[in-house]
């Protein structure tokens, strides 16, 4: 398969899968999700492979879903067979459970991976980002679901296998961010390292797995997940989809869609996270706010934790 939306290369024990395309901060959409799926089960049957990397080019991770409505075109093979559109809430639930299956790969292939994860880690970016075995971000990486707080919910959830229920409601239910260095702190991602270090940190861990016999790198990872498969963590991905297509009928939903179509995307988004100020969360210590809903610092004296 000849890729055109992510890099594929091969060497020194471990496959760099890197999201292409960095004018759209390395938007979701179908024929960059194909690819990826593709590229995994790739790596996964490449006996060269011990290990998995996923990153993206440019100045992010991954911003989300595209919804600029790039490849989510239906019917147009020419072969005169009527296709689903999303207009009916099975059509949403389908196309939602089809995306959640191409990201499945990273749970579902033999070998691990690591997202490596700079930039905004946001929205559909989470959903790579929490397939992964680990995530290992920069301290300054921007990590959240800004798309909860009026476009639906989240059709792939893995935050309360990693953060626990009230660090994944506390973000869920504001689509605020908080940062990588915060983000480990909580357990929603592995660790964090300054930006600099970040590839080094990366290339170190698949360097040490590289080590390993790939049979037993799959062994040691597939118990884990089928623990957590155990405690319901696959069954919660389909019903996040089911979940996600309710959402999307939700009064909000639908305001969301007639601003994007009077207004356009930008000023759309811009309308929803202005009322958020700076939209973060803060781990430790209070969240004082400006008059904009911007952190400030605690009055001197006061602790931050």
């Amino acid at each position: 398969m000849a890729y055109e939306h992510i890099l594929y290369e091969v060497a020194d024990g471990r496959a760099r899968i890197t999201l292409n395309r960095p004018d759209k901060r390395n938007a979701l959409a179908n024929p960059l999700l194909e690819e990826l799926e593709h590229a995994l089960w790739e790596a996964d049957d490449d006996l060269r492979v011990h290990s998995v990397i996923l990153r993206g080019a440019g100045q992010a991770f991954c911003a989300g879903y595209d919804l600029s409505g790039f490849g989510s075109e239906r019917g147009t093979e020419g072969d005169g067979v009527p296709r689903r559109t999303g207009r009916t809430i099975d059509d949403d639930m389908w196309s939602l459970e089809r995306n959640n299956r191409r990201i499945r790969a990273l749970w579902e292939m033999h070998k691990p991976s690591i997202a490596q994860v700079h930039g905004a880690c946001l929205a559909g970016g989470t959903d790579l980002a929490l397939a992964c075995d680990m995530i290992i971000a920069a301290d300054d990486a921007r990590i959240g679901f800004p798309p909860a707080r009026n476009l639906g919910a989240l059709p792939n959830n893995l935050w309360l296998y990693h953060c626990g229920p009230q660090w994944a409601k506390r973000l869920n239910l504001t689509g605020d961010t908080v940062t990588g260095a915060e983000a480990a702190e909580i357990g929603l991602v592995m660790k964090a390292v300054p930006g600099e270090l970040l590839e080094a940190e990366v290339e170190g861990l698949a360097d040490r797995m590289a080590l390993i016999d790939p049979d037993l790198l799959s062994a040691n990872k597939r118990i884990i997940n089928v623990s957590m498969e155990l405690m319901g963590a696959q069954v919660v991905q389909r019903l996040a989809a089911e979940n996600d297509a309710r959402g999307h009928r939700a009064p909000a939903t639908r305001e969301y869609f007639k601003a994007v179509a009077e207004k356009g995307l930008k000023a759309a988004f811009r309308e929803r996270d202005e009322k958020f100020g700076d939209g973060r969360a803060r781990v430790r210590g209070p969240e004082i706010r400006d008059e904009r809903g911007f952190l400030v610092d605690p009055p001197e004296g006061a602790s931050k934790g």
